[in-house]
This record gives C-alpha cells, sequence and structure tokens, in this order.
C-alpha cells in the first residue's frame, strides 16, 4: 500500500490509545515542536533554501458511559472519544505556497470494548470529524471512520489483533485492514510494539521513574479545493528519541521526548479508490531531519 494510505491509519488508530477500559475519564494533552528543516524537492531530491517547521497541540480524552465486569472478570466498556489536533507550520524562502500553514483535525466519537470468551475481545470505533487547512471550511472537510478490532490474548503481555476499517477520507466509504500487536516483558525491561503507531523500550528505574527509547509514527489530514475538485492532503512524519517518563501521582503522569524527526513528508490524492493504487511518477515532497521535542500529559481520574 500506498503512503497515503498511512495518512487515513494515523487519523483512524490514535483512538486506540484507549484500547484498555478505565473507570474514569482519561486523556492525553501532548504538544511537540519540529525545528525548521530544508524541503527537499520531489523532483530531483534537491535540498532547496525553502523551509519548513511544525508546531502541534493534541487533546485526546476517553469518557466512559458504561463499565461492567462479567462473571470471569472481564470487562465490557462504552466510552465516548473527543480528540482534536492543531498545527502550525512556518514557511520561508517558497517561490509559491505548497503546504498549508494550519491544519485542524477534530473528531468525536464511540468506543466498545468486550470479551470474547477468555483469550478473546474485540473493540469497536466509530468517529466523524472535521479535518481542515482553515481556508475553507465546508462539507467537504468531514470525514468519518469506523473499524472493528478482533484481539486475541495469548496472556498477560501478549497481544494481537486484526480487523477491518472503514473510511471516508476518500470520498467514497471504502475499507482497509487494521493491525494491532501489544507486547511487553515481565520485570524492570518494558518492550511494547503499537503497530503502526509506534514502539517503545525501556527501563523502569522506580516506581515513579522510567527511561525509554521511542519511535513513533504520526500524521494528519486536510481536505482542501484544488482546481475547483476537492483532495484529499496528508502529513506524515517518524520521530525518534528519548523518553523519560515521570509519575507525578497515580493520577497524573509527564512525558518529555528529546530526539530526531527522522520523516517528514507530504501525499496529495484526488479522492477517488483508484487513486490509492496508482503509482506516482514523483515521489511525495519532504524535509531533511532535524531536532524534535514533545512534551505530554497523561491522566487517569478514578
Amino acid at each position: 500500500m500506498k503512503r497515503n494510505l498511512l495518512t487515513v491509519f494515523c487519523c483512524v488508530l490514535p483512538l486506540g490509545y484507549w484500547i484498555n477500559a478505565q473507570s474514569g475519564i482519561s486523556g492525553e494533552l501532548k504538544t511537540e515542536y519540529i525545528a525548521s528543516s530544508s524541503y527537499i524537492r520531489p523532483e530531483d531530491s534537491v535540498k532547496t533554501h525553502s523551509k519548513s517547521d511544525f508546531k502541534r497541540v493534541d487533546l485526546n480524552l476517553s469518557i466512559p458511559l458504561s463499565v461492567k465486569k462479567d462473571t470471569n472478570g472481564k470487562v465490557k466498556a462504552w466510552s465516548m472519544l473527543l480528540g482534536g489536533s492543531y498545527a502550525k507550520m512556518t514557511h520561508k524562502n517558497y517561490e509559491k505556497q505548497l503546504f498549508p500553514d494550519q491544519m485542524l483535525n477534530a473528531q468525536i466519537g464511540i468506543q466498545h470494548l468486550r470479551p470474547l470468551g477468555k483469550k478473546w475481545s474485540m473493540m469497536m470505533t466509530a468517529t466523524v470529524g472535521v479535518y481542515t487547512d482553515m481556508e475553507d471550511i465546508s462539507f467537504d472537510d468531514v470525514l468519518g471512520q469506523g473499524g472493528i478490532l478482533f484481539i486475541r490474548h495469548f496472556n498477560p503481555n501478549l497481544a494481537l489483533g486484526g480487523g477491518p476499517v472503514l473510511t471516508t477520507a476518500f470520498g467514497v466509504p471504502m475499507i482497509m485492514p487494521w493491525i494491532y500487536f501489544d507486547w511487553k516483558t515481565n520485570g524492570k525491561i518494558k518492550f511494547n510494539i503499537n503497530f503502526p503507531e509506534g514502539m517503545e523500550a525501556g527501563y523502569q528505574f522506580t516506581d515513579k521513574f522510567a527511561l525509554k527509547a521511542v519511535v513513533n509514527l504520526s500524521g494528519m489530514s486536510v481536505e482542501r479545493n484544488k482546481d475547483g475538485k476537492s483532495t484529499l492532503m496528508g502529513y506524515q512524519q517518524i520521530t525518534a528519541g528519548i523518553r523519560p517518563e515521570i509519575k507525578l501521582n497515580d493520577k497524573l503522569s509527564l512525558r518529555l521526548t528529546g530526539g530526531t524527526a527522522l520523516l517528514r513528508s507530504f501525499s496529495e490524492s484526488d479522492r477517488k479508490i483508484k487513486s490509492i493504487f496508482r503509482e506516482k511518477k514523483v515521489a511525495d515532497p519532504k524535509f531533511a531531519s532535524t531536532f524534535y521535542v514533545a512534551l505530554a500529559l497523561r491522566w487517569n481520574l478514578p
């Protein structure tokens, strides 16, 4: 599958952060900054004098509507999902505007988690949101996503899941695969993979402090009007760094990440299914690697 499919995954999968049912409101407030770096021209891969940075604020909330346990202690839960991302980019030395100055993704949805026997569980999400460059907000900016994930729990530290995702990101409803893989080790050393969100490996020094090496994939989508046609522009980034995690108390934790933005790129396509499988004659525009920093506050109220 081509890179523009990653944009759809980045819009859908962050709602899977809350795959573990909580009895109280869970949330994360995150800010991140990617320093200005050179624009790499796609037609000849030349690093130009044009530069762009990236600043983003994310807020995600999971609000439990109903949480029950069956006779085996397995949790069945319904939750409301609220999420929003606002990004601002500063562009310098471009002959013409190539990329949006602002991007806004805001969505509301519902999540249902329930057991399917002793070893299996199911998670369902359905969301609708606005994905816009803030220039001309219309009904074309409204996109819907939904998915069903079937998860096999091999043991408390290993789970593997898959299922279909329904999205309208390309203008017409279409189905794509969704993959979930979660693995943790016992003891002080922790290793976790959640594809395609990212992976982390670290050491738990105390109950209050851990240090991890992390790699993360994220992105945003915006609907744009180009030559009178509705198109979908996707932004993708891959970051890697070191993350100290501090548990402030039983409800709050703080995460500070510093490292490198390994990849930043944009992709654009018309809103037709055939555009997914069409081979591109020119590579997607991208930016040189540069410094990355992020600060996140997570909470889980009882």
